[in-house]
This record gives C-alpha cells, sequence and structure tokens, in this order.
C-alpha cells in the first residue's frame, strides 16, 4: 500500500494510514541530539537531593530516587508516532520501547500509565482502541498493568508510556561506569529505521515486516538479570540517536573511548539490501550532523555503515559494557532470554570520549 491507501473504519468509511499521518515514525522523531543539547543548555531547578541517585546530567535511560537503602524508584516516559500502519502493533512497539528505559538501568516494572495524543476527527474509535491495546498487551507480557494516564486531541498520532520501576541501588546501571578494556555487547540487530523507511515506500516484504514487529516488541527485559551482574558495569538502550549516538553518550558518561567492528555489528537480514534501495531516514543525517565530529570511521569502512550505525532505532537492544572475563556470562543471559543476535561488537579503550569504527 502507498500512503493515500484508504482503509475502512467500523463504519466502513475510509482512514488514513497511520503512517501518513506522521512527519516521522518511531524513535526517528526524536530531537537530534545536538539540538536537544542546545535546548537544556542554560536550563536548571533546584539543586537535586542526595536520594535522586540519576537525574539529567549524563543522559541516562531513567531517573532513579532512592528511597532506602534497598529500594529505589525507576522512573521514564517515552512517546512517539506511528511507525506502522497497524494499530495494534504501533500500541505494542511504543510500549515495549518505553519500557526498555527501565531494564536498562537494570530495573523490573511496576507499573505504567499511558501517554495518548490522537485526531479524534480523523482516526476511528476502533483505531484508537486497538493503538491502547497493543499497549496493554505489551505491558501484560512485561507482567504489568496500564494503571492511567493522560489523553489530548492532537494533529499526529501519539502514543505511549510513562512507566514507574523498582531496584535495588546495589544493582543500578548507568550508561557512566565502563571501564578501559571492557567488552562491548549489543542485544539487538540495527536497521529498525530502514525498514520503517522501506514499510513507508511500499518496499518492505511480508518477511520484513515480520522481522521489524518481532524485534521491536521483544522486551530487553534481560537487563533486571544483566543489572545484577557486577562485572556488568555500565547499560543503556540503543534508540532514536543510532548506535553511534548512544555510545558516545555511554563514552563521555563514562570517560572513555570505544572501537567498534562492523564486521561484528548485527543487522536485521534485509538492511543493507533495503539502504541500497535508497531506504533511509532523515534522522540518520540529523544524527551524524549532530555527533559525526566525535567518531572516526577507518578508510577501509564501507561508505554505507555511517548510515547503518546512526539509524534511528526503535525499541533497540541494549548495550552492555562488561568485563572481558564476565562476557560470556553476559552473552549467555542474552541467549537464554531469547536475543539470538547478541554479539560483542567492540571494546571500551583509553582515550577522550569518542568512538572510532573499524572494518575489522
Amino acid at each position: 500500500m502507498d500512503a493515500t491507501t484508504k482503509l475502512p473504519d467500523e463504519t466502513g468509511a475510509i482512514e488514513p494510514r497511520l503512517t501518513s499521518l506522521a512527519h516521522g515514525g518511531g524513535c526517528g522523531c526524536k530531537i537530534a541530539p545536538g539540538v536537544l543539547s542546545g535546548l537544556l543548555h542554560g536550563i536548571s531547578g533546584l539543586p537535586a537531593p542526595a536520594e535522586l541517585l540519576v537525574g539529567r546530567e549524563t543522559s541516562d535511560d531513567a531517573a532513579v530516587y532512592r528511597l532506602n537503602q534497598r529500594q529505589a524508584v525507576v522512573a521514564t516516559t517515552d512517546f512517539f508516532m506511528p511507525i506502522v500502519d497497524d494499530p495494534f502493533d504501533f500500541g505494542r512497539i511504543a510500549a515495549t520501547n518505553a519500557l526498555s528505559d527501565l531494564y536498562a538501568m537494570g530495573a523490573a516494572p511496576l507499573f505504567a500509565l499511558a501517554v495518548v495524543g490522537m485526531p479524534i476527527n480523523t482516526l476511528s474509535t476502533e483505531t484508537i482502541r486497538e493503538i491502547l491495546r497493543g499497549g496493554e498487551q505489551a505491558c501484560a507480557d512485561a507482567g504489568i498493568v496500564v494503571a492511567g494516564g493522560h489523553s489530548i486531541d492532537s494533529v499526529e498520532p501519539i502514543y505511549g508510556l510513562a512507566a514507574i520501576g523498582v531496584l535495588d541501588p546495589a544493582h543500578l546501571k548507568r550508561n557512566g561506569g565502563a571501564r578501559e578494556g571492557d567488552v562491548l555487547v549489543l542485544g539487538k540487530p540495527l536497521g529498525v529505521g530502514v525498514y520503517s523507511s522501506a514499510l513507508k515506500k511500499g518496499l518492505l516484504d511480508a518477511d520484513g515486516y515480520r522481522e521489524m514487529l518481532a524485534t521491536t516488541t521483544q522486551l530487553n527485559r534481560v537487563g533486571e538479570r544483566l543489572g545484577k551482574l557486577p562485572a556488568v558495569h555500565a547499560m543503556t538502550d540503543v534508540t532514536g540517536f543510532g548506535l553511534l549516538g548512544h555510545l558516545l553518550e555511554l563514552c563521555r558518561a563514562s570517560g572513555h573511548a570505544a572501537e567498534v567492528s562492523v564486521d561484528s555489528v548485527p543487522l536485521l537480514r534485509q538492511a543493507r539490501s533495503l539502504f541500497e534501495a535508497g531506504c533511509v531516514t532523515g534522522a540518520s543525517n540529523r544524527n551524524w550532523n549532530s555527533y559525526g565530529a566525535d567518531v572516526g570511521l577507518a578508510d577501509d569502512v564501507p561508505a554505507d555503515w555511517r548510515a547503518l550505525l546512526t539509524d534511528p532505532q526503535t525499541s533497540g537492544g541494549l548495550l552492555v559494557a562488561c568485563s572481558p572475563d564476565a562476557a560470556p556470562d553476559v552473552l549467555l543471559a542474552f541467549s537464554e532470554g531469547g536475543f539470538t543476535d547478541a554479539t560483542a561488537i567492540g571494546r571500551m579503550v583509553a582515550g577522550t570520549p569518542h568512538v572510532q569504527v573499524l572494518a575489522g
């Protein structure tokens, strides 16, 4: 179907594709990191209390507030516009993506609140209900309920969650703390942005859609297990800023550099062929323009890897920095959690925070 295809709603009236109503989709909607940094510059409030273990200082995945020596509340919010046309799938993907921020801190989800903005005169009640039902299903898969939320009438469809979790502060994982020599492990393949572009262009086949849906609805619940491993020194998830953007955040928060071998980076099966067919998001270029000065690309790295490494991931994989001797345990945890593409992609090295991309 192309962007003008109309689908019948429950009354038989025509209804537009969800993706045709949004100027961007999924985590590709995120404000580019360089622009976001400028927006936040100079904004400050009250001094942070000692109980606030994680705030916004290192662009971490969630805020963490200590209640006592054994308990801390973890809170995050994430929402975006449609990345797919099926409303139930859109809701599942958006909710799975939001919960990932909790798992990236090593937390267990407690409950969620829905964040809903819908063009109520454009979409049918049934379509909107299916979006909400998809989000409820993802939360049910995580063992939690959607306990409430807030809704507005908006020009573009928006859905996501404010998600609340809990953890023992002793098991808290941040995007800072990686050490020189740590192995970098990525839990899911890259290419979701390329697939979403192909979907809009009508170039994504049924197998590709199933692969895209499988990865974007796979809960990163392995983060709870990884959070309990002392040799896991840092953790984050890869979303709208692409692998390079979120790895750079980890480098800056940790005070080290990183090396990544493209030969080891997992990709969705059709990512390269679809990229060659012209399927790339505008967010990929915005990402590179925001942080490319802190990335070195070896001369023998194929040209398409710049776009693939900056490709915005929606509900992407966990990125883990662990001691070399713990890498087998980390990979085992991923494997037993159903993450068949998890692999070591590089290492932390000495140097000012930057990423060096190597071909081998």
